[in-house]
């Protein structure tokens, strides 16, 4: 056929007698673009060196090194009859053959001796079918990959969002807002890099990290005589402090865009428990040891940890080793020995992060 004429693709014939392999590329001449093998291997070569080179394969059955079937039976298990009709040529219609050939994948028979207007109609007529399925695939899958980037943009503009408003409740706190960001990746961490993370897929991780920086949203209910106060608090005033607990659960509650996310229910638990400690000697409702997520507990331990190593309106930064040495004390609440343990051995790094945070200040 002309390289100019307008091809609707190009098929493979498949049969090792010449007179054959004639006959079935007149029909298709003005139509397709032929390429003819004259064995079965031969054909999964030229397959093989170009898997989306045919929108149709015409294979005969009775052939040397491969016959029909045993093509069929190598390419059936990569996919390429769902993608590719192919026809097995065959003066054989006995069951034995049509039942093994349509299990394997093959699109249809065309009888021997060919019947000529009856194979081009078929031939055309399945090869559009096919073509429209690609192409209504290739929409969808347009659709979704345009669905997706929607949904991406969706999670960042939230994502943005939760970050500006925990910033936003920690400039109200006197802090830069540095702080949730320091929690968000110290959290992480410890999931991703101790066996605390065992069990939790990459974006609960993800999402846990993200919650954390929600962890004092609740402080947004404390009056600034009371969350801003330099020095230390009454009992009254710490009981009104001990509310953002409280309170910031039931914001998170009440934000019905949140539900949609995977940090949701992660949200609301650190928000509402943070403060609970492994000995029950923590509040709002006094959970003792793994009534605690383990989730909640490393962030506890990282808001612990930061509050130490970070400067306050109400005190200094502690030295590190003196930091470090309180929370394995318990001057700062009992915390569970394994989460202890997992932490410390990742500390190093953790302060790394710390002094590049400080740094950038």
């Amino acid at each position: 056929m002309d390289a100019g004429a307008h091809s609707q693709g190009r098929v493979l014939i498949v049969d090792d007698e010449q007179i054959n392999r004639l006959i079935l590329e007149n029909l298709f001449v003005g139509i397709y673009d032929v390429d003819e093998a004259a064995d079965g291997q031969e054909a999964l070569d030229k397959i093989t060196a170009e898997p989306e080179g045919y929108v149709a394969v015409l294979l005969d059955v009775v052939m040397p090194r491969l016959d029909g079937i045993e093509v069929l039976r190598r390419l059936a298990p990569t996919g390429y009859l769902q993608r590719v009709p192919v026809f097995l040529i065959t003066a054989e219609r006995g069951d034995a053959v049509m039942e093994k050939a349509y299990r394997l994948g093959v699109m249809d028979f065309i009888g021997k001796p060919i019947v000529p207007y009856a194979v081009i109609r078929r031939v055309q007529s399945v090869v559009e079918l096919f073509e429209a399925r690609k192409r209504l695939s290739m929409t969808v899958e347009d659709q979704r990959l345009q669905l997706l980037e929607r949904a991406a943009r969706i999670i960042e503009l939230n994502r943005g969002m939760i970050e500006s408003l925990s910033a936003a409740i920690e400039f109200r706190d006197g802090e830069s807002g540095d702080h949730v960001r320091r929690i968000h990746d110290i959290t992480k961490m410890v999931l991703e890099c101790t066996r605390l993370g065992d069990g939790l897929a990459a974006e609960d991780i993800d999402d846990i990290a993200l919650a954390s920086i929600m962890h004092d949203v609740g402080k947004i209910a404390i009056p600034d005589a009371i969350l801003c106060k330099p020095g230390r608090l009454t009992a009254e005033e710490f009981e009104v402090m001990k509310s953002h607990t409280v309170r910031g659960a039931e914001l998170l509650e009440r934000i019905p865009q949140m539900r949609s996310m995977g940090a949701y229910r992660y949200a609301i638990d650190i928000a509402r428990h943070h403060h609970e400690r492994w000995d029950g000697r923590g509040y709002p409702d006094g959970l003792v040891g793994d009534q605690i997520s383990i989730w909640v507990q490393v962030v506890s331990l990282a808001d612990v940890y930061d509050a130490l190593m970070s400067k306050r309106v109400y005190k200094d930064a502690f030295p590190r080793e003196e930091a470090l040495a309180m929370i394995r004390d318990g001057a700062c609440g009992v915390f569970n020995p394994e989460l202890l343990d997992c932490f410390f051995a990742v500390e190093p790094r953790i302060n790394e992060l710390h002094d590049r945070s400080v740094a950038t200040r």
